[in-house]
């Protein structure tokens, strides 16, 4: 009876120690609503939306040499925001050429257009994983809204891409009719290339291993490849930057100058582009206002 006892009050002292840490322990935020603003973060620590009630993204008349994959996302997200049939988009390819640019510039374009017709929704990769969670959130809202994804990709030995795929398409429950996903990386099949070669020569059926391996990309409908850009599309990019923010400089000197920026980096594309039109701004003393 003695050890019965002491069992009892133990459970009970561990019992009233629990629920003092529970007071202690700071309340949880609650989810923003839907409606209160044009794009959200979602934090899977805590199950929540947090509102962005300011976007850092450029008009999309900025975006240079991306032009026919600009024209593509553009029209499958107008299409969505209509409620009409589109598809998920991954956008992959060179660093640095404005996929997570276009994703926002688009998603601001179609509301400039329409106030209120798209919520943006942004998921951190490590988080993929509580997808589900996010989409059981969304499923229910009447409003149209996109994932997004921002340098999506998966390591060897990670198997959550598995879960991901069921959930863009093929699951029992489905995509929510009201959400499309749109991800962004630097690879097309979002996995290690010398994964799939490996595999390719060590498995007993080569080509479902490598199969195993695409199918994910093959979920999204839309491809869109970005390459890297010419230098007459690197000082385009520049002087649209340039234009746009009134700074002051002669058209030789801002040549010879971004053109010196783009060989010191080793390499041209529009984030280098930007990246030098901010120092450029710097030193003219002009603030850029996004």
């Amino acid at each position: 009876m003695t050890d019965r006892a002491n069992d009892t009050d133990l459970a009970n002292d561990l019992r009233r120690i629990a629920d003092a840490f529970e007071r202690l322990a700071p309340a949880r935020a609650p989810s923003a609503r839907l409606d209160d603003a044009d794009a959200f973060v979602w934090h899977a620590d805590s199950a929540a939306l947090s509102a962005v009630e300011r976007i850092s993204r450029v008009p999309i008349r900025l975006l240079q040499g991306i032009d026919r994959v600009r024209d593509i996302l553009l029209d499958n997200t107008r299409r969505f925001a209509d409620g009409l049939p589109a598809n998920n988009a991954l956008l992959w390819g060179a660093r640095g050429m404005g996929k997570s640019s276009l994703v926002k510039a688009v998603h601001g374009a179609v509301n400039a257009a329409r106030p209120k017709a798209l919520a943006l929704v942004e998921m951190h990769r490590e988080d993929t994983p509580t997808l589900p969670r996010l989409l059981a959130e969304l499923r229910g809202s009447t409003r149209r809204i996109i994932v997004f994804c921002d340098d999506l990709s998966f390591a060897a030995e990670d198997a959550s891409y598995k879960s991901l795929k069921a959930i863009l398409e093929g699951g029992i429950e489905g995509r929510p009719d009201n959400v499309l996903f749109y991800a962004t990386s630097n690879r097309r099949h979002l996995m290690p290339r010398e994964m799939v070669d490996n595999e390719r020569s060590t498995a007993i059926n080569p080509a479902e291993a490598v199969e195993e391996k695409v199918s994910l990309s093959d979920r999204f409908g839309l491809w869109l490849g970005f390459h890297g850009c010419s230098q007459d599309v690197y000082l385009a990019m520049i002087e649209g930057y340039v234009a746009h923010f009134g700074l002051k400089v002669r058209p030789a000197e801002l040549r010879a100058e971004a053109i010196e920026w783009a060989a010191t980096r080793g390499a041209r594309s529009g984030r280098v582009a930007w990246q030098f039109v901010q120092d450029l701004a710097g030193r003219l003393g002009t603030k850029l206002d996004r």
